[in-house]
């Protein structure tokens, strides 16, 4: 299975680009901070890029920017390229299945854009019953 998601902050203006047969593409990087500390007690940080395809590329070049906090969810890739000088380079790259923007400094509190090509997530679940809601049942109604 190859599956990833990650939260991190935008750490440039995505690239908008669209292929010859109409397809929307955006190509971007975000700053991923490590769960622990090295041994110097720093947080160190890792920079991914994501590249996104068709409605979720259009939502990622109208609403994200430099900075803004996102969570992407995809798979990641490896491939390779020969360089100018003949070199052979490698590039893993992070596949959006989905991207949400989580915020940003100016727009905390408001409703957060996103944008997959997944099925709509379920309704949220209405809160569990008290203790009151509960009616007292004779193990021997029970049908098993």
């Amino acid at each position: 299975m190859n599956k990833v998601i990650m939260i991190g902050n935008m750490a440039n203006d995505p690239e908008a680009r669209t292929t010859q047969s109409g397809i929307s593409q955006s190509t971007f990087r975000i700053a991923v901070q490590r769960r622990f500390a090295n041994p110097q007690g720093v947080r160190e940080t890792d920079f991914f890029t994501v590249i996104a395809w068709r409605q979720t590329a259009d939502f990622c070049n109208r609403y994200l920017s430099k900075g803004r906090k996102v969570a992407v969810e995809g798979s990641i890739q490896n491939r390779s390229y020969d360089a100018q000088d003949g070199s052979k380079r490698y590039v893993t790259e992070i596949i959006a299945d989905s991207v949400e923007a989580l915020g940003s400094r100016s727009e905390e509190g408001q409703s957060r854009p996103r944008m997959d090509n997944g099925p709509t997530p379920p309704p949220a679940q209405p809160a569990p019953p008290s203790m009151n809601d509960f009616t007292e049942v004779d193990d021997d109604e029970l049908p098993f």
